[in-house]
């Protein structure tokens, strides 16, 4: 798996201009339900921080990519919820971690609405929160709301560590040389 991330990662050094449609791309398979558990997403986006504090990749760009593409995988999942319902939750990988859905549906039970928004940023719950929204009859203007707050915060999270990882080391590589 980590020579596919290296590939990816050339890809985009080389291609700088494809870089916020990559960024789509793993950040909608990141949190589309299946797919986050199969695709390594998270080490792709921190690297392309870690792109962008060399100053090769525009910041701004890789942001507004990862949110777009969080945004279409999460709402495609909660789309899946609320059409497919357990059913969905009965198919592989997912019925392989019964206890992602029983992690979720304990945080949908105790705090709601604001677990959309929690579910970006917790490994364990995003194969399984935007579905659970779905399932559990959220109306698509209150899940609208949490989710674009989440996927935006999200977005420029995960790539910043990478950006500020990067600068971490550009400090001490010029500090030490």
């Amino acid at each position: 798996m980590q020579g596919w991330i290296d590939t990816v990662i050339a890809f985009i050094e080389r291609h700088h201009a494809w870089a916020p449609w990559i960024m789509v791309i793993f950040a909608a398979a990141e949190t589309t339900a299946f797919l986050s558990i199969l695709i390594p997403s998270t080490a792709v986006l921190v690297a392309m921080g870690a792109l962008a504090a060399t100053g090769a990749i525009d910041f701004l760009s890789l942001w507004l990519g990862a949110s777009i593409g969080a945004l279409i995988g999460s709402t495609f999942s909660f789309w899946l919820g609320l059409r497919y319902g357990s059913t969905v939750l009965t198919m592989r990988p997912l019925s392989q971690h019964p206890e992602m859905v029983a992690k979720a549906r304990a945080a949908f039970t105790r705090y709601g609405p604001v677990t959309v928004f929690v579910g970006h940023f917790v490994t364990v719950f995003r194969p399984v929160v935007f579905l659970m929204a779905g399932m559990s009859g959220m109306t698509l203007a209150r899940f609208a709301f949490w989710n674009t707050l989440g996927a935006v915060a999200w977005a420029f999270l995960i790539p910043k560590m990478g950006e500020f990882g990067g600068d971490i080391l550009g400090w001490l590589w010029s500090y030490l040389a």
